[in-house]
């Protein structure tokens, strides 16, 4: 099976690096250092375990990807429709296109631009960070889930074989709205805040005024999954978060490492699709507009920071 990830981010280099083992990967990505210097000295993987190095496909030119079975989407969410643009210049006409991006409305993008048959969602808890060029931290493990499509059954399968096979703890879940709802509120609850602060995940575990941001966020948002008939994968919401801080505390959020980059980040997907639902539901939502706008400010004056 030949599989593209289009975006070798962190989580797209860990994808890829693991996926690499067993299959033929190609990353692709706009970043030239990185993508030189895993074509030079391979792709190195730290872990708790150690470190192990792989040497996948790497480039930034679509046109040197070739005909791709599976395409990963794992660019940040301003990027999707570059990636499924990107995309339909080798993905197969029966190829497709697997999201495992943070945030709702990416699936939505795949569909209205590589057809709605070539689209498929996942969610997962793995977790990684970004070194430097050609250099990853595999931060975290935990499950990753595929939405079930049963006019493919065999050949989703397969796939989450291979995923098992290359290491990734892979099921096909017949209720992702569940999963991706359940990861969407506690991202909501970690992302804008450590952003925000500037500060590990541990802090909103450690310290009350980080703690009460955090929780009120959450419960915001688990009242909008409430209030649409969504039954999240855990009972208490505060609870889940709270042990999602410490079990992550030594880990930089996505939504940080974009603003300590200076990138645009993905709040409007996160902590911005939970207002727009709730908006639709006539239910208030103060905290999350609350951290949407300070995000956005923050993302206004990036060139005027006070070092």
């Amino acid at each position: 099976m030949r599989i593209t990830i289009v975006g070798a981010g962190a989580m797209g280099s860990l994808f890829g690096g693991m996926l690499s083992r067993v299959a033929d990967v190609c990353l692709l990505d706009p970043w030239t250092e990185h993508v030189a210097t895993i074509q030079r000295k391979g792709l190195r993987v730290g872990e708790a375990s150690g470190e192990w190095r792989v040497k996948p496909r790497a480039t930034t030119d679509q046109s040197e990807v070739g005909p791709t079975d599976l395409a990963i989407i794992l660019v940040k969410s301003h990027r999707t429709e570059w990636a499924c643009e990107t995309a339909r210049d080798f993905l197969k006409p029966d190829g497709l296109a697997l999201t495992l991006q943070n945030g709702l409305g990416n699936r939505a993008v795949i569909a209205r631009i590589l057809g709605e048959q070539r689209a498929w969602q996942g969610t997962t808890s793995q977790g990684a960070m970004l070194l430097g060029p050609g250099r990853i931290w595999h931060a975290g493990k935990g499950p990753t889930h595929m939405e079930c499509r049963p006019e493919i059954e065999s050949r989703i399968q397969e796939i989450r074989n291979l995923f098992r096979h290359a290491g990734v703890d892979t099921h096909i879940s017949s209720d992702l709205n569940s999963l991706l709802w359940g990861k969407l509120v506690i991202n909501a609850g970690i992302n804008a805040v450590t952003a925000l602060l500037r500060v590990k995940n541990s802090v909103l575990s450690d310290l009350d005024g980080p703690r009460a941001l955090m929780e009120q966020a959450v419960d915001e948002a688990a009242r909008v999954a409430n209030a649409k008939g969504i039954v999240l994968p855990y009972e208490n919401p505060q609870q889940r978060v709270r042990e999602v801080a410490v079990a992550t505390g030594e880990n930089r959020s996505s939504m940080l490492a974009d603003v300590l980059r200076g990138s645009p980040t993905e709040v409007d997907v996160i902590n911005g699709a939970i207002v727009r639902e709730a908006r639709q539901l006539g239910i208030p939502t103060p905290m999350n507009e609350a951290l949407v706008a300070m995000v956005k400010a923050v993302e206004d004056s990036y060139t005027l920071r006070i070092s």
